[in-house]
């Protein structure tokens, strides 16, 4: 059995949810149910599918939760780009968050390869 908090995606998801709850304290009240939820809904998702991936009995099942996560990651992406366009994320917090996001992608593609045998 596989434990996902050894996995350094899941690590780094986790991070940078904790972050973007921490960010999104500070949007607008009217978007509690707007940008705000969404945005902390798409990174935490990016962790669930991981964990839950991880309990999976193959690679080819656990693979694609992995695919899961790298769309809500492109989804919280698209979803920061918004919020920065909209002054609601400083700019310093957006370059952070974006940063690791990035980095976070290309290390879920390096495992979606991994285990799809690439």
């Amino acid at each position: 059995m596989r434990d996902f908090k050894k996995f350094e995606v899941w690590q780094l998801s986790h991070q940078l949810t904790l972050k973007i709850y921490t960010s999104t304290k500070s949007f607008p009240k009217e978007e509690l149910f707007g940008l705000t939820s969404q945005i902390r809904r798409s990174l935490a998702s990016i962790g669930y599918n991981i964990s839950e991936g991880s309990g999976r009995n193959s690679d080819k099942e656990f693979a694609n939760f992995i695919n899961i996560a790298l769309g809500s990651s492109n989804e919280a992406e698209s979803q920061l780009i918004l919020a920065k366009d909209l002054n609601y994320i400083k700019e310093s917090d957006y370059q952070n968050i974006l940063e690791e996001l990035i980095i976070l992608k290309k290390k879920l593609v390096t495992l979606w390869n991994r285990l799809n045998g690439k």
